[in-house]
C-alpha cells in the first residue's frame, strides 16, 4: 500500500482509485503562498493524484471554502493552506486558534483535510516552512490529507457520519452464555 517516502517521513499512500482534492489556499502572503501550492501539488501528483486550486482572502475563509466544497462538490480530501504571521494585535490569535479549531472540528466529523496554514513569528520562519526544497509544509499537509483518505478507504468510511453506526433494525439485549440475543 505504499511507495516511496512523503513529506512526513510515512510511505506515500498508493490509490486503487484516483484521488482528488481541494487545494484552497489564501494567498496574503504571495510568494509564501506559491511555495506551499507547488509543494502540495507535488505531493499529489506523486501519489497518482490530481487537484484543484481555489484562492480565498485569507486564513479564515479557508475552512468555510472547505465546507461549501464538501456540500457541493465531490473531492476526496481537501489541503489548507496560507500563513499567519504575528503582528503587534492579538489578531493572530484569533486567526490562528479559530481557523485551526473549525479545520480539527471538520476533520472530527470526517472530512480528510490536511492543516497547512503556517503560523509564524515572522517571514523567514514563513519562508523555510513554505519552500519545497526546505521544510516543504504544503506538501506535508497534502501527505495528511493523502494518508487520511487511505484510512478513510481502508476502513469503508463514508465522508458523512463517520463515527456513527447506522440505526439498527436488530437490538441486541444482553444474553446469557450463549451471547447476545435479539428482540
Amino acid at each position: 500500500m505504499a511507495k516511496a517516502d512523503s513529506a512526513e517521513g510515512l510511505a506515500r499512500p498508493t490509490f486503487d482509485k484516483p484521488v482528488k482534492l481541494l487545494i484552497v489556499v489564501a494567498p496574503f502572503y504571495r510568494d509564501i503562498a506559491d511555495n506551499l501550492v507547488a509543494g502540495a501539488k507535488a505531493e499529489v501528483e506523486a501519489a497518482g493524484g490530481t487537484c484543484d486550486v481555489v484562492e480565498v482572502p485569507g486564513a479564515l475563509e479557508v475552512p468555510t471554502a472547505i465546507a461549501m466544497a464538501d456540500r457541493q462538490c465531490n473531492f476526496d480530501g481537501y489541503v489548507a493552506l496560507g500563513c499567519v504571521i504575528r503582528g503587534e494585535t492579538t489578531h493572530y490569535e484569533t486567526v490562528c486558534n479559530d481557523s485551526s479549531r473549525a479545520i480539527q472540528l471538520m476533520g472530527l466529523q470526517g472530512l480528510c483535510i490536511g492543516n497547512g496554514i503556517l503560523t509564524v513569528e515572522n517571514r523567514a520562519q514563513a519562508e523555510v516552512r513554505a519552500d519545497p526544497a526546505e521544510m516543504n509544509k504544503g506538501g506535508g499537509a497534502a501527505a495528511a490529507t493523502l494518508h487520511l483518505i487511505a484510512l478513510s478507504r481502508k476502513w469503508g468510511a463514508s465522508t458523512k457520519g463517520v463515527g456513527f453506526k447506522p440505526p439498527s433494525e436488530n437490538i441486541l439485549l444482553a444474553g446469557d452464555s450463549n451471547g447476545p440475543k435479539t428482540a
